[in-house]
């Protein structure tokens, strides 16, 4: 699955984006095999499992060396795990500062949800979820029209512990990482790699889809789980669940069966139930 620059939105808060930027899966044409994004999906299938997945990262080894604070950039349905790779094309001028800040102190900001019931804080902004992702900006440029090509690597999960007075015109928090995440192969000896994949293949052919199989059996079990997570077309709440799951063990069973009920709801749609065998 190649990988090019990714769109997303200039107004996350609000959920606004360009919903071609979703990771897809695609139909197989002539001559043609594997999982496919138009804008740069976590790339698991196809080239390898070093495209997603790296083993941690020389600058976060302990907790003395995760941020007390982060700039906030929430975004609907975006789903940022650790050792995942996210590309964000930032135009809004609040994130386009928050980059800078980014940049000339420790290169992270905060990815996260805005709460899935829509609640709104006495100010007008958007209440966020609990739960979200450090990641490290890993590459810049800087295009002709005033926008940021982003990439940011995923490094540990954190809680929001307060929301910081505002300074900038961007959001910010206090955060309490999760250390333990720092350990990319944290369950991952538990995952029930059959069913995951079991549950997998019976989503591709009730979509009549198609992956490079090759690639996913030479799969890590932490590159697999967290792939699929990050590649999923489900909404914002599944993302979310994904992401809390404590370890790989709990996000590889809580994707197996929203995949089971979705491939179920959509054999119900189509005029017949599916059953997983």
């Amino acid at each position: 699955m190649p990988a090019a620059s990714c769109r997303r939105c200039c107004s996350p808060e609000a959920g606004s984006r360009d919903e071609s930027a979703r990771p897809c899966l695609r139909r197989p044409a002539s001559g043609d095999r594997g999982l496919s994004s138009p804008h740069a999906a976590p790339n698991l299938l196809g080239n390898g499992e070093a495209a997603l997945v790296q083993a941690g990262n020389v600058n976060y080894r302990s907790e003395t060396d995760l941020p007390e604070t982060v700039g906030l950039f929430p975004l609907v349905g975006a789903l940022l795990l650790p050792g995942g790779q996210m590309p964000l094309n930032i135009f809004e001028p609040r994130y386009l500062q928050m980059i800078d800040d980014a940049i000339r102190s420790g290169r992270v900001i905060g990815m996260i949800q805005p709460r899935l019931d829509g609640g709104r804080k006495d100010n007008g902004d958007t209440e966020l979820c609990q739960v979200g992702c450090i990641g490290r900006i890993t590459s810049l440029t800087e295009t002709g029209d005033g926008r940021y090509i982003v990439n940011l690597h995923g490094i540990a999960r954190f809680r929001v512990i307060e929301e910081l007075a505002a300074r900038a015109p961007y959001r910010s928090c206090r955060i309490a990482a999760f250390v333990a995440d720092l350990d990319l192969g944290n369950g991952a000896a538990e995952v029930d790699r059959d069913g995951l994949l079991k549950a997998f293949r019976l989503y591709l052919d009730a979509n009549q889809l198609e992956a490079d199989w090759e690639s996913v059996t030479k799969a890590s079990n932490e590159t697999l789980v967290n792939a699929l997570c990050m590649m999923s077309p489900y909404g914002a709440a599944e993302k979310q669940a994904l992401l809390e799951a404590p370890d790989l063990k709990t996000r590889a069973e809580t994707l197996i069966a929203i995949t089971e009920m979705a491939v179920v709801r959509e054999g119900s749609e189509d005029g017949g139930p599916r059953t997983l065998q």
